[in-house]
């Protein structure tokens, strides 16, 4: 079986009550990256941007990234 890592964005943002544009917004981060990590479409993932999207909705680490 093999593993991989997956951001749990939408079901963060879903709990705040949050769009891809407000968190956006808040972190300074463009829009297209945000959906690109909202898609989990992301291969390389940048740490600090991770950092800014856990600041924004004021969670840890491993509330945003889950091992599947």
């Amino acid at each position: 079986m093999k593993r991989s890592i997956r951001l749990n964005l939408d079901s963060l943002l879903a709990n705040y009550g949050i769009t891809r544009y407000e968190l956006s917004k808040r972190t300074g981060i463009q829009y297209n990256i945000i959906d690109k990590y909202y898609k989990n479409k992301v291969v390389r993932y940048d740490s600090e941007l991770l950092l800014r999207i856990c600041d924004a909705l004021d969670c840890e680490i491993g509330d945003l990234i889950k091992i599947e």
